[in-house]
């Protein structure tokens, strides 16, 4: 197989490693009923005028499965914080003792566990969509190494290596939906 097609597929395998990052990241962020400091890793706090990530302008803890605790740097940062967790929409009420936040993470509704499997769900097929993409991508250029003096056997397997790709990449998409699916509806 040509340098040229050995490229494109190794390109391919870099960005289809990425969009599988990027999708267990975002199943990640979604809550299964268990406190876990990713579920605030979005979250922007307006810090002297600028959007701060949360985790940048104090410790974010978790000292049981249904507890959250933020402890801020700094004491001023008590009520933006606590603004910008309401602003969120986790579906969660802080509490500010003066000191620190503390967020009760209550246990899910079934009909929630549902909608929250519906999300995952969501989330891994948009991870699909982006390696089919990647996949489709990868062909076109393989493709236009034609002009290149690429025989159309080398064009032809480079294909059938980026097919494979593609199915092994889906397939962990998969495992990690439906590892999600299971930690969701267990109770």
């Amino acid at each position: 197989m040509s340098e040229l097609i050995k490229k494109q597929v190794s390109d391919a395998r870099a960005l289809m490693e990425k969009a599988v990052d990027h999708c267990e990241g975002e199943v990640q962020k979604i809550r299964a009923g268990k406190a876990n400091p990713s579920m605030l890793d979005d979250i922007m706090v307006e810090y002297y005028g600028t959007p701060t990530p949360l985790n940048q302008v104090g410790s974010v803890n978790t000292p049981d499965a249904r507890t959250i605790v933020i402890q801020p740097w700094e004491k001023s940062l008590l009520s933006p914080i606590e603004k910008a967790i309401m602003e969120a929409n986790l579906g969660v009420n802080p509490q500010n003792d003066g000191t620190i936040i503390r967020i009760n993470v209550p246990p899910l509704t079934e009909e929630r566990r549902r909608d929250l499997v519906k999300k995952a769900k969501a989330e891994s097929e948009n991870g699909k969509v982006a390696i089919r993409n990647i996949r489709k991508e990868a062909n076109d250029k393989i493709r236009k190494l034609k002009s290149e003096g690429v025989s159309e056997d080398e064009m032809k397997t480079g294909e059938a290596d980026v097919q494979k790709l593609t199915d092994s990449f889906i397939v962990k998409i998969d495992q990690h939906a439906d590892a999600k699916e299971k930690d969701i509806m267990t109770v």
